[in-house]
């Protein structure tokens, strides 16, 4: 048994994922939390390549596939509804637009935590308010007053990361916006939406409807393009008055879906951002998911990000007997290339969704053998070792379930 105390900041998909690793591979785990509970709901998110098989290595394939939105499709429409274009969740061997495998965020948060409660010490409601290193450990304050030591500390904690603004420096020195604002919340689906994602682009804006499991309910999706705009993203009545606002006069189904904006229980509304960082750990502490390297909803591969992330760094560190320096280091060695070439993914889309003038460049081309090249380095460019000869005790709920794990 290891006994390594690892405290994992952030309890949304990448510290539960991390969590689940780090604990087969003998450590201790502590999940901090800032919210009371988990939260739910949110954008859908995938899983494509690569990242399909993390989620079959860590025993959740059934569970994650029955928590599915069951999304067929999507269709771009025109002001009237009519279909201009059509995409198939089996296009591209279940790796295209729509994946086979897409799941409200707050579902996937679900499973991963069902999957580790046992085994792993959540803690809700609290959150670091300090922490002190030396050469051997981490001597951490919580905001509700305990404190306690840890060998390893790990931020999960988003974009927003307080983490990495109190170890790392400030927010403004890492985070790279987009030029978009996304916003998404369930509402009543008076819309007769059936398994089929719809989206509608006007300006560039757009508003859409996707599917989820509970087919009385749908999502609401909404984008529009800001430069320079700053989004308190504490602030829900503030961002609700702005989306009414730069939604207005937008066409199609827009204001029937804007009606239950003050109805949702789940809204959800940020820039379009990206964290660039020239590493992901100092010292004890390091980084993973949106916190180090989120390359936002336009990539498509957030989650894949922060899922494949968790099985290298849990991996890493226990291959390198939980020594920080080694551990976090090969760590980065093996997600660099992957995460640049999912943040140039979004960055393309970013582009594509300008708008058009006299002064504006040219779109990106997505017709090249250079885009599908790209694309393919950000679906499955990235190796995942078997980590032969470290300890992999099977803990989780599902891990019985295992079928060939290496």
């Amino acid at each position: 048994m290891s006994g390594t105390r690892v405290l994992v900041a952030g309890a949304s998909i990448a510290g539960p994922a991390l969590a689940h690793w780090l604990r087969r591979r003998g450590a201790e785990v502590t999940v901090v939390e800032r919210a009371p509970a988990l939260r739910p709901g949110g954008q859908a998110v995938d899983a494509r390549g690569v990242t399909k098989e993390v989620i079959r290595r860590m025993g959740l394939d059934p569970a994650v596939r029955a928590a599915c939105t069951q999304t067929i499709g999507a269709h771009t429409v025109d002001v009237d509804g009519n279909v201009l274009e059509t995409y198939r969740a089996d296009d591209d061997g279940g790796d295209g637009f729509i994946a086979e495998i897409e799941i409200l965020r707050g579902d996937l948060s679900q499973v991963l935590y069902d999957d580790t409660r046992d085994g792993v010490e959540y803690v809700f409601g609290d959150r670091i308010a300090e922490l002190t290193q030396d050469t051997d450990g981490v001597d951490v304050a919580f905001a509700g007053g305990d404190r306690r030591r840890f060998e390893l500390v790990v931020g999960a904690d988003g974009l927003h990361s307080a983490l990495r603004t109190m170890v790392f420096g400030p927010h403004e020195q890492f985070v790279r916006h987009l030029g978009h604002v996304l916003a998404f919340y369930s509402v009543p689906n008076e819309f007769g939406l059936d398994k089929w994602l719809i989206e509608y682009q006007e300006s560039g804006r757009s508003a859409g409807l996707r599917p989820i499991q509970d087919a009385t309910r749908a999502m609401a999706m909404f984008s529009f393009p800001a430069a320079d705009l700053v989004v308190d993203y504490r602030d829900i009545a503030a961002q609700k008055r702005l989306l009414r606002k730069r939604m207005a006069g937008m066409g199609w189904l827009t204001p029937a879906i804007l009606a239950h904006l003050d109805d949702t229980p789940d809204f959800y509304l940020d820039q379009v951002a990206q964290v660039v960082m020239d590493r992901w750990s100092s010292g004890r502490v390091g980084l993973l998911g949106d916190a180090a390297f989120s390359s936002s909803p336009m990539s498509g591969q957030g989650t894949g990000l922060a899922l494949v992330g968790a099985y290298l760094l849990a991996g890493e560190l226990a291959a390198a007997g939980w020594d920080p320096e080694a551990g976090f280091a090969a760590y980065e060695g093996r997600m660099r290339s992957f995460v640049q070439a999912n943040q140039e993914i979004a960055r393309l889309n970013a582009r594509s969704r300008d708008v058009s003038g006299p002064d504006a460049e040219p779109g990106p081309d997505f017709t090249g053998e250079w885009f599908a090249e790209l694309v393919e380095r950000a679906i499955n460019g990235v190796e995942l070792p078997d980590f032969a000869g470290v300890r992999d005790s099977g803990a989780g709920r599902t891990a019985d379930h295992l079928a060939g794990e290496p």
